[in-house]
């Protein structure tokens, strides 16, 4: 696992021992920021079960502001890679569970213009995770929201202020969901 373009790349990300952890694949990550394009530039991103740190790291190289990491197993491991990517000084790494860290940034007013959820698959935590961004006050009024979950894993929460964009599958085991805040169709 790499980072494709920006600052770090070609930097290799280093990667956790067993499969607990699932870092997205090359190919799905590169096809996600071709539909993101520009939409990282400047950006404030919220990158929840971050795992490795692959995609906050990977915006931060392409131009993203800042990232904020959540994942309590693995904060160690996402620190590394910051530093080893050379972008550890726009990166706040918070060692916690996505709830309770989603909690404190919002009782903290942080902000967020795109967001990456990559829960491990089929165990309902994208759907709790999705429906508390889309009521939570962590999210700009144009904020993105990504989502990765296992294909099959369609049903939809009830939101309110999140309108799905795009679907897309990858293979026969992952699928990527984006979402937007108050409008009605992604700009290109």
């Amino acid at each position: 696992m790499r980072i494709i373009t920006g600052s770090a790349r070609g930097v290799r990300l280093k990667t956790p021992k067993g499969m607990d952890t699932r870092p997205t694949a090359d190919r799905v990550k590169e096809s996600l920021f071709n539909i993101l394009g520009s939409r990282v530039v400047d950006r404030r991103v919220l990158d929840l079960f971050s795992g490795t740190g692959n995609l906050g790291l990977e915006a931060l190289s392409r131009g993203a502001s800042s990232a904020a990491f959540i994942d309590r197993a693995t904060a160690e491991l996402i620190r590394e890679n910051a530093e080893h990517t050379h972008l550890l000084d726009r990166a706040h790494i918070l060692r916690s569970d996505v709830f309770a860290g989603m909690s404190r940034l919002a009782a903290a007013g942080e902000k967020f213009d795109l967001v990456f959820c990559d829960p491990p698959y089929n165990k309902g935590l994208w759907e709790r995770t999705l429906q508390l961004l889309d009521a939570s006050e962590l999210l700009t009024g144009q904020a993105i929201v990504v989502v990765e979950h296992g294909v099959g894993e369609d049903e939809m929460p009830p939101l309110t202020s999140l309108v799905l964009q795009r679907q897309q599958a990858y293979g026969r085991t992952t699928q990527l969901s984006i979402f937007q805040k108050g409008f009605e169709e992604v700009q290109a």
